[in-house]
């Protein structure tokens, strides 16, 4: 199918589980030295907090060690409408005819290594928001269901944001980190004037997580506004140096994690370590967001830099936590002595809050399209694979 402009909608709902966000992207064919690399200009970007009931299914719904199918069915429906209103909404609100939706759906559960259930050894990803109820009220047809034919492959089915981050990002003298700290943090390392087979791409590990689940528990709050409420405490250091000796920073790209490690069993094992040296919860607050600091600063440094060959590289931060102050002067401060200048992604054009839902507009218009949308690099895959399923109206 010869490729052609349209405009996409990509719809996006995190590990955090605090909502939905919308970007329509208009996307054009094009090719820059040799490459294939897309043309996408921003035209719309929304985002819609889940009401408080469904936030509380969402959340009760992740890693659940039982739940009925029921409840599973009804999540699977409700999520779906709710990702229709948002992309009505922003259509109307924006009045932009869309051509096709990309919805990467609620993520529940996500193994990327295998293990042994049934008599075989499997790895596996679900992600809820029935397609069906977006495409019938928008009328135009939806890609979703994005990763299980990466993890068929041989991927880990994550990070998938790394084509966006190429074809946006990529630059032929300088080095670019593109870190979204979204529930979990993720990084796309380019050296600079590199392909797409030379990208590198993993799950640095806690993003907003922790902080969210603390900020929740400890101040009714569901979130840390700014990082105020850190700056209030003092890093716990024997817990922090306990929470970096966690197995997963010691795993080597690829790799991927999701609440499965540090979900609200994790928050809560950190807090109990948090208050066995402190009752002040400002200080529970302020080593969680150090955490998610260090390890994104130990990624870099253990797995990132030495691709960089002491080239100049722009460290680009995108997601919720390029909004916490607390967090970005932290990691401003661990980064900057490596040689690394940060910035956001709002500073390129594109909000911090809008990447992830910009990625899976690009990823729907290449599935449209029957070209791949994974970088094998990135999640281990043996191939490159063409993404998701897609409903029609």
């Amino acid at each position: 199918m010869r490729a052609q402009a349209m405009n996409v909608a990509g719809i996006m709902s995190g590990t955090s589980a605090d909502g939905v966000d919308v970007a329509i992207v208009r996307i054009k064919p094009a090719r820059r030295n040799g490459v294939s690399r897309p043309k996408l200009t921003l035209l719309a970007h929304e985002a819609f907090p889940y009401p408080a009931a469904l936030r509380r299914a969402v959340l009760a719904a992740m890693n659940a060690s039982s739940i009925s199918t029921a409840e599973l069915a009804r999540l699977n429906w409700r999520l779906g409408i709710a990702y229709a209103e948002a992309v009505s909404a922003t259509v109307h609100k924006h009045r932009i005819k869309l051509d096709l939706i990309g919805c990467h759906g609620q993520t529940l559960y996500h193994q990327a290594r295998a293990a042994d259930y049934a008599g075989r050894r499997i790895a596996c990803t679900w992600q809820l928001g029935e397609a069906a109820a977006i495409a019938t009220a928008i009328g135009v047809p939806v890609v979703s269901n994005f990763r299980p034919a990466e993890m068929f492959a041989g991927g880990q089915g994550a990070p998938l944001v790394p084509l966006l981050d190429y074809v946006l990002f990529a630059h032929p003298k300088r080095g670019r980190v593109l870190q979204n700290i979204g529930g979990i943090g993720n990084l796309t390392a380019i050296p600079a004037g590199a392909g797409p087979e030379s990208v590198i791409a993993f799950d640095t590990g806690p993003g907003n997580m922790v902080i969210d689940a603390l900020a929740q528990q400890l101040f009714n709050k569901p979130f840390d506004r700014n990082g105020s409420i850190a700056a209030r405490g003092s890093v716990l250091e024997p817990v922090l140096r306990t929470a970096l000796r966690h197995p997963y920073f010691r795993l080597k790209p690829p790799r991927s994690a999701g609440r499965e490690q540090f979900g609200r069993e994790y928050a809560a094992e950190f807090l109990a370590s948090c208050r066995r040296l402190s009752r002040k919860p400002e200080d529970a607050l302020a080593t969680a967001t150090a955490l998610t600091a260090e390890s994104i600063a130990q990624s870099y440094l253990r797995f990132v830099q030495p691709a960089m060959k002491n080239q100049p590289v722009d460290e680009i931060v995108s997601g919720g936590g390029a909004l916490n102050g607390t967090l970005m002067a932290r990691l401003t401060r661990k980064l900057e002595p490596l040689g690394c200048e940060l910035t956001s992604t709002s500073r390129h054009g594109l909000p911090v809050e809008a990447k992830e839902a910009a990625a899976f507009a690009l990823l729907a218009w290449q599935t449209w399209h029957h070209l791949p949308g994974n970088v094998p690099s990135a999640t281990g895959a043996t191939r490159p694979v063409i993404l998701g399923q897609v409903t029609f109206v």
